[in-house]
């Protein structure tokens, strides 16, 4: 994990519980756990800084660093994400999205179709992208303000289940995402067996439950939140999720604890 996910991580699962500011020397103390070396760190919180992400006041001889509101803006979606289900049952209707944006518009088409891609939405054809879910305000806003793109948004259904999962597969890469979600679970299940049997260290609750944040974040973002209906047989996101959550769940206050204590000493 690179030092500026890391940090990242660390104040989307802990410090924002903690009033969201943390010296500097606190921070060290934490980020030395998952090697990351002293000089390393001041480098990249100076860099993150100035890129706005993070704010520093003086205490004293100390610097206190917390989120700038973009850094806030920016954890609060990848909550959501991580977080997020779909509150009510699919109606097996499906929402269409159809666009047209000039040719010498590249990279705004590339802009619009990452953005339909991470609310969920899948392409059919290069300018159909379709959802299960009602997800197409946040990308209309997102373009408001473009002229050149125009968005067309449709409802509608199939003729039954099997056409449904038909279009599911074409849509998106659900063999793949499920090969992901298996590795996933291969690679932490050990650590809840662990967590489960009380053997686990405060050091290793801290390390074990901020990698897995990290390496769940970019498979569920790549996963369109489909309803079970049209999901594979023996899906492994279902297991993953479960063991995702139980995980967080019972490292929870051991982490936390742990990381006070570095900080507190720091």
């Amino acid at each position: 994990m690179k030092p500026r996910q890391l940090i990242f991580e660390l104040y989307g699962d802990y410090l924002r519980h903690r009033g969201g500011e943390v010296r500097l020397r606190g921070l060290v103390a934490v980020m030395g756990c998952f090697g990351i070396p002293d000089t390393t760190v001041r480098v990249v919180v100076a860099r993150m800084r100035k890129e706005g992400w993070l704010a520093g006041r003086r205490e004293g001889r100390e610097t206190v660093y917390s989120l700038t509101e973009e850094g806030r803006r920016l954890l609060a979606e990848r909550r959501d994400r991580i977080y997020g289900r779909a509150p009510t049952p699919w109606d097996g209707r499906w929402h269409l999205v159809t666009y047209s944006v000039p040719e010498t518009e590249r990279a705004l088409r590339d802009q619009l179709r990452k953005k339909l891609a991470r609310h969920g939405f899948g392409a059919l054809s290069p300018a159909l992208w379709l959802s299960p879910h009602d997800r197409t305000e946040p990308v209309r806003a997102a373009f408001a303000d473009q002229p050149g793109v125009r968005l067309d948004v449709f409802r509608s259904d199939t003729a039954g289940p099997e056409e449904d999962r038909s279009i599911a597969a074409r849509a998106w890469d659900l063999a793949a995402l499920d090969r992901d979600y298996g590795t996933l679970i291969a690679a932490h299940a050990p650590a809840l067996t662990a967590l489960r049997a009380g053997n686990t260290t405060g050091e290793a609750a801290l390390t074990g439950r901020v990698t897995l944040i990290h390496d769940f974040r970019p498979i569920v973002f790549n996963d369109p939140d489909l309803p079970p209906e049209l999901l594979p047989d023996d899906w492994h996101g279902t297991q993953a999720r479960a063991m995702f959550l139980d995980s967080l769940g019972l490292s929870r206050d051991t982490a936390h604890a742990f990381a006070d204590r570095l900080i507190t000493e720091a």
